[in-house]
């Protein structure tokens, strides 16, 4: 069975656009990562790394057009993907649109086009052409809020400090996360994490 073409679904403020490719990649590459911040901590020659969120996912894969036979400018065909970068006046953005091929459903904006012309005919006109572009994810408040793995304790709990304890130490033990250490700071008042005097109760809070 034939693989199913390519396309590119624009959300328009004036509507749908469905741009089929010409021929479908031979490959794709989608990049993702986390950003991490140094996170000093009390009583530690080192600072932590502490977790701040996921940057984007980007999808970058070239796409081939030639429309040699058929005696026509290819810039016909490649300019309705790069078209895509335009601004949509009612927007005040670049349209959002899918890239959708077989299993792969990639929601974002198309965010750069390059293109590559490398076959003209005699006139000048081209006829082949490689268009690189690349894909950022995007996503609404509240798909991301539904995506945030709920691991913060169910309740507000009590610990009493023992000899030789830090907060990060807590934090770890009732987070997984010694950076969150501040966090029981400030629920408890203290300015000073250095000083914590055994057998004071502290109140850990739950992590919203």
């Amino acid at each position: 069975m034939a693989l199913s073409k390519a396309k590119i679904i624009v959300e328009r403020s004036s509507g749908q656009e469905i741009i089929e490719v010409m021929f479908n990649p031979t490959e794709y590459e989608l990049d993702t990562a986390n950003e991490f911040t140094d996170d000093e901590v009390p009583g530690l020659q080192t600072p932590l790394a502490q977790y701040t969120g996921g940057k984007e996912t980007t999808l970058t894969m070239d796409l081939f057009f030639d429309s040699y036979e058929l005696g026509e400018d290819v810039r016909k065909f490649t300019s309705k993907i790069a078209n895509i970068l335009d601004v949509d006046s009612d927007l005040h953005a670049p349209p959002p649109c899918r890239f959708v091929w077989g299993s792969l459903d990639f929601k974002g904006v198309l965010n750069s086009v390059k293109q590559r012309f490398t076959m003209f005919h005699e006139s000048g006109v081209p006829v082949r052409a490689t268009l690189s572009v690349s894909f950022t994810s995007t996503q609404s408040m509240k798909e991301q809020y539904q995506e945030i793995p709920r691991q913060s304790a169910d309740r507000t709990k009590q610990r009493t400090v023992k000899l030789g304890d830090h907060l990060w130490m807590l934090a770890a033990d009732e987070y997984d996360d010694p950076g969150a250490w501040r966090h029981i700071a400030e629920a408890n008042g203290i300015d000073n994490p250095r000083e914590l005097t055994p057998g004071r109760k502290l109140t850990i809070p739950r992590l919203e």
